[in-house]
């Protein structure tokens, strides 16, 4: 059976911060045929300073349940380790054995797409090497030996008692992607940018040297660096580090990951899942992993202009929280820096709307009020008495960002998750 996508008549994917939330709970609610891609750190939990005191509403993840086959989550975080996001749902509803029977787990891919989940929890990562994991498990060691070393020549920058405290809270030893994450010493830090800067140097340069340690073992093609918050990337493709400066920390995630694990590669791996559930066959192939496949939008979308049937396209939904564009000046030349972990995977998908001939959304979630300060906020004012966004995320120079935000909830991920919870009950009484 054919299922051609039909919007309503004033359609999101045309306009650019909207506040209009019902009429976007209309589409979700009315359409059968729907994605929803979704970031989750910042979307659906608070953004805080430290990955183990994050907290998810029960009624949320219900939600999502009940949208089993129309929901995936994309996210740079893992689902397990003890960071995990699967026991922060466990912890949620104090049941882990209750979570797996009823399916709760948020189905989808982590570590930027090589960590797979279905909703009971079963988690696998096509296309890695046993190699590439042995090699992983050495990397949060060596970040704890940097970060020991850094404050042994800088000491007096913490009480020689907290340092251990604070170090433990910045290790993220997750399975595929460990992690530096300065936002709890940056707190410490802030009034001291020239100490904080000498910090993001040295886990930039830790992060090179593993990544040479990786080519002098035959592993050159395995791994890269995520910055997060970041400046887009160079000419070369690397990710650009965002150096603090007075006014926020910038990047404070040193990401150590697997090659090929990047949010827009794993839309396809998403899409490609989402087809088979709908005709039974895989566009692309069962065994189709991020790490093999084109890297570069343009040659994304001829695959997917190639493999995927556009009369079963859905309507992609893709929600997000960390986009940022800034303008730099000098000798009166003027260069736009566009970064942000979420923007490549939304403007994928803006992309694929546009390229197949299909209206997508892109919602934006601002997160700037959370624990961790290194976002700029929307700004919202009353135009002839009705509230209107009138300052996105990125530098209002930038007057021409390719990506669209057509849907912004500027009150943070708690206006998301009630809208999520509200739209999920009337789509649900449809019984499509």
């Amino acid at each position: 059976m054919l299922r051609i996508l039909i919007m309503p008549s004033a359609a999101l994917n045309q306009s650019s911060f909207s506040l209009k939330h019902d009429e976007l709970a209309s589409i979700l609610s009315e359409i059968e045929n729907v994605l929803i891609i979704q970031d989750l750190d910042g979307v659906c939990m608070g953004l805080v300073k430290d990955p183990l005191t994050r907290t998810i509403e029960p009624k949320y993840v219900e939600a999502a349940r009940s949208l089993l086959g129309h929901f995936y989550v994309l996210t740079n975080g893992e689902h397990i380790g003890k960071r995990g996001v699967r026991g922060i749902i466990e912890r949620a509803f104090g049941n882990a054995d209750l979570v797996k029977e009823q399916g709760l787990y948020l189905p989808g891919l982590g570590a930027g797409g090589v960590q797979w989940q279905d909703c009971y929890g079963n988690v696998s990562h096509p296309g890695v090497s046993d190699r590439e994991l042995t090699f992983l498990t050495r990397v949060p060691q060596r970040i704890r030996d940097r970060l020991s070393s850094f404050f042994q020549t800088h000491p007096d920058l913490l009480p020689e008692h907290q340092i251990e405290t604070y170090i433990d809270a910045s290790v993220l030893d997750n399975k595929v992607s460990p992690t530096a994450n300065l936002n709890t010493i940056y707190e410490q830090l802030c009034n001291r940018p020239n100490d904080y800067l000498a910090l993001q140097k040295e886990m930039e340069n830790l992060m090179a040297r593993l990544l040479q340690e990786a080519k002098n073992e035959g592993l050159q093609n395995s791994f890269f660096v995520h910055y997060a918050p970041n400046l887009g990337r160079d000419e070369t493709g690397k990710e650009i580090v965002r150096f603090a400066d007075k006014n926020d920390s910038g990047t404070t995630d040193f990401q150590f990951m697997l090659q090929g694990a990047v949010k827009e590669v794993g839309v396809l791996a998403i899409l490609n899942r989402y087809y088979f559930q709908r005709t039974s066959r895989y566009p692309l192939g069962e065994n189709f992993s991020v790490r093999r496949s084109p890297r570069k939008q343009a040659e994304l979308l001829q695959l997917a202009k190639e493999n995927f049937d556009l009369r079963e396209m859905p309507l992609i939904v893709g929600v997000g929280d960390t986009v940022n564009s800034t303008i730099e000046e000098k000798n009166g030349q003027i260069t736009v820096r566009r970064g942000g972990s979420d923007r490549n995977f939304l403007q994928f998908i803006q992309s694929i709307g546009k390229e197949c001939d299909r209206d997508n959304i892109v919602v934006y979630i601002d997160s700037s009020r959370g624990e961790v300060k290194n976002r700029k906020s929307v700004r919202c004012d009353r135009i002839d008495g009705e509230l209107k966004v009138i300052e996105g995320p990125c530098d209002p120079r930038d007057k021409n960002d390719p990506l669209i935000l057509n849907v912004i909830f500027p009150e943070g991920h708690e206006q998301y998750c009630q809208f999520f919870q509200k739209f999920v009950q009337t789509r649900v009484k449809r019984k499509f």
